[in-house]
């Protein structure tokens, strides 16, 4: 049995990246629910991550981006494309990372204590399916290293995903 806690994570920022993408791995590798994958994901990356105030997904439903699984306080349910982060993120199939949330025009603000954040496409087949969205209350918390490790994190789940569409 795998145990999960922030202790378990003594390395490297990358080393530590590198062992939370097999842990996801071997979290989700059987399971074909996209709702207990994605909720899985979101607890790991809750006990991973210092320094944030939520994390989770918006799931795309055709039209709009719908709140998913998620760790942290409650969250705006639904965000259209090309609005806030998470909407420029999915609009535009690239990451953002945002040092000051609120320098950022069209910020939408879910938690007042949200000062950085960083989202990252999913992409699979080329058909968006969501976002991962990570805050913190800290200014400029995530940084190249975060934004490389989260890439390889969501395409663990774009891997993982796929095999069940």
């Amino acid at each position: 049995m795998i145990m999960f806690t922030k202790e378990s994570y003594p390395g490297s920022k990358n080393e530590n990246y590198q062992l939370v993408c097999r842990q996801l791995a071997h979290l989700i590798s059987d399971e074909p629910n996209q709702i207990a994958n994605l909720s899985n994901a979101a607890a790991l990356l809750g006990c991973f991550l210092d320094d944030i105030n939520w994390v989770g997904f918006y799931l795309f439903d055709g039209k709009e981006l719908v709140l998913g699984p998620f760790q942290g306080l409650p969250a705006c349910i639904r965000i259209p494309l090309g609005k806030g982060v998470c909407g420029t993120t999915a609009a535009n199939r690239q990451a953002l990372r945002i040092a000051d949330v609120h320098q950022f025009p069209g910020h939408i603000a879910c938690d007042s204590a949200s000062r950085s954040e960083i989202v990252l496409p999913i992409v699979i087949n080329d058909k968006l399916i969501g976002v991962l969205d990570v805050d913190s209350p800290k200014l400029d918390r995530f940084g190249q290293e975060d934004e490389q490790g989260l890439r390889q994190f969501v395409q663990v789940l774009e891997e993982n995903l796929s095999l069940h569409q």
